[in-house]
């Protein structure tokens, strides 16, 4: 019997692409839903009654939540299928982890205050955010994924940020890739892969989607 996979989602989340781009990787067919989370569904809120947030996979009518979560399983569930995106080595393994904390922890933040602030705020938000950058880019070194030679669970999680990327300069009228050259080569590499291509919302609509957001909540 076929497995049944559903993801519950919203389209520009920077977290529910993460769980599309690895069931893509991993060629697993399953339903997309999408979720109005200002009217959110009976299904989301009875499969993620804790924190009611997308994305949610439902596999065999078991949930699975929190992105990175989800991407760890579907890589566990599935892992008789190509790529594997976690290290095998415990050590790679427990540092790609901490490198996915620090994106969550060190990026979100700032990335937050760069689309609903301005002034000073906003500029000591973007400060931070290219130096959280400036050091993923440090871990990145010269390879050509965090992953090394392969797309991985960092570059997956990372990648949920990458597509944000414009918004954010557009917002903050600022530029990242002077600052940070390989890694806006490493993001290019990955937005290129077509997991990811498949994955995206248009660009166009995710900074008429920002600027949206920003016209609600900045002062």
């Amino acid at each position: 019997m076929a497995d049944e996979v559903i993801l519950l989602d919203f389209w520009p989340s920077p977290f529910g692409v993460r769980a599309r781009i690895a069931l893509r990787e991993k060629g697993i067919e399953f339903e997309y839903r999408e979720e109005n989370l200002r009217d959110k569904s009976p299904l989301l809120l009875e499969m993620n009654p804790v924190h009611k947030k997308i994305p949610v996979l439902i596999h065999n009518g078991k949930p699975v939540c929190e992105s990175m979560n989800v991407v760890q399983y579907i890589d566990e569930v599935w892992s008789d299928k190509n790529p594997i995106l976690l290290p095998s080595d415990p050590y790679q393994r427990a540092h790609a982890r901490f490198l996915v904390d620090f994106i969550d922890t060190k990026l979100y933040e700032p990335a937050d205050k760069i689309w609903q602030t301005k002034g000073e705020v906003q500029e000591t938000a973007k400060k931070e955010y290219i130096e959280a950058l400036k050091f993923l880019e440090s871990e990145l070194g010269d390879k050509p994924y965090f992953g090394g030679d392969n797309f991985g669970f960092v570059d997956i999680a990372i990648t949920g940020y990458y597509i944000w990327f414009e918004a954010s300069e557009k917002l903050g009228n600022f530029s990242i890739e002077p600052e940070c050259l390989t890694l806006m080569a490493s993001a290019k590499r990955c937005l290129q892969r077509e997991s990811v291509v498949k994955s995206l919302p248009d660009p166009e609509k995710i900074v008429e989607f920002a600027f949206k957001i920003r016209k609600i909540y900045c002062v």
